[in-house]
């Protein structure tokens, strides 16, 4: 039976709180699961791997990462024992390098929770083989898109590509006094107007968020978890319809939107 070609997804991770309080978020995961079709593999892209060049995860076993501090004891205690692919990993270095991107094989890194709390909440049952991919913040929203468009081939493969950082992320704002009820002034125009030039297909206002999109700054201090957002529209592939489908996981804590996107394009 053939395939059909999986589409490439962004999804907004959150707090690693996610994982035992997943809301909303966690719907929209376990019925995006249920609408695709299974993956036989999943490369993902996390804002909490950032490294000067790409890396790419090639452990067998890859391990459960629980890279944070001052959270519940039972979320130390997660484990999500997904099985890696060495030898897809191997596969994404050579094809990011015949892209001109200069990759690095790294046989020993294991999920973080920007991998691990969505793959939990999507496949619960940690049975499909996962690969980790860094980003490089230093490089740019364009070089995240020529990453995505690199590897854009292997979703015919039924490897499944994801970014994986949120949608908006202002730490600073974590004791700010925002919560249900009361989101941070900034979160619904950035939010609207990075929807809006998605299902505009404009790449070059996007790659350009940073001087045109409203509250930029305020939205994003640093680039690292938006950036997965490009790695998935570059996988979407490079026609001038990325078929964008926006999932709206509502905001945490007042100031993390968690938007999810599917794209489908070819």
């Amino acid at each position: 039976m053939s395939r059909s070609r999986m589409p490439s997804l962004f999804i907004s991770h959150g707090s690693p709180m996610t994982a035992l309080q997943p809301g909303l978020v966690g719907e929209q995961l376990a019925q995006l699961a249920q609408a695709i079709e299974q993956p036989k593999a999943i490369v993902i892209a996390s804002a909490h791997w950032l490294g000067r060049q790409p890396m790419v995860g090639g452990a067998a076993k890859p391990e459960t990462i629980h890279d944070f501090g001052g959270f519940p004891q039972a979320l130390f205690d997660i484990q999500y024992p997904a099985p890696g692919d060495p030898a897809l990993a191997r596969r994404v270095v050579e094809l990011l390098q015949q892209a001109q991107l200069p990759a690095q094989f790294v046989p020993d890194y294991g999920l973080d929770h920007g991998a691990w709390v969505p793959l939990r909440l999507l496949y619960p049952e940690a049975h499909i083989p996962v690969v980790p991919l860094s980003i490089q913040p230093r490089l740019g929203p364009a070089h995240q898109l020529a990453m995505g468009h690199a590897l854009e081939s292997l979703r015919d493969e039924g490897v499944l590509l994801i970014g994986s950082g949120s949608i908006t992320h202002n730490l600073h704002d974590w004791r700010a006094g925002y919560g249900d009820g009361h989101e941070a002034p900034y979160v619904r125009p950035f939010i609207e107007w990075i929807g809006q030039k998605l299902s505009d297909n404009d790449v070059s206002a996007l790659l350009d968020y940073r001087k045109l999109a409203p509250f930029a700054a305020q939205a994003h201090p640093s680039d690292e978890h938006l950036l997965p957002l490009f790695f998935a529209m570059g996988a979407a592939g490079q026609s001038d319809d990325l078929q964008a489908q926006r999932l709206d996981a509502g905001v945490d804590m007042g100031f993390l939107a968690m938007d999810i996107y599917r794209f489908d394009g070819e």
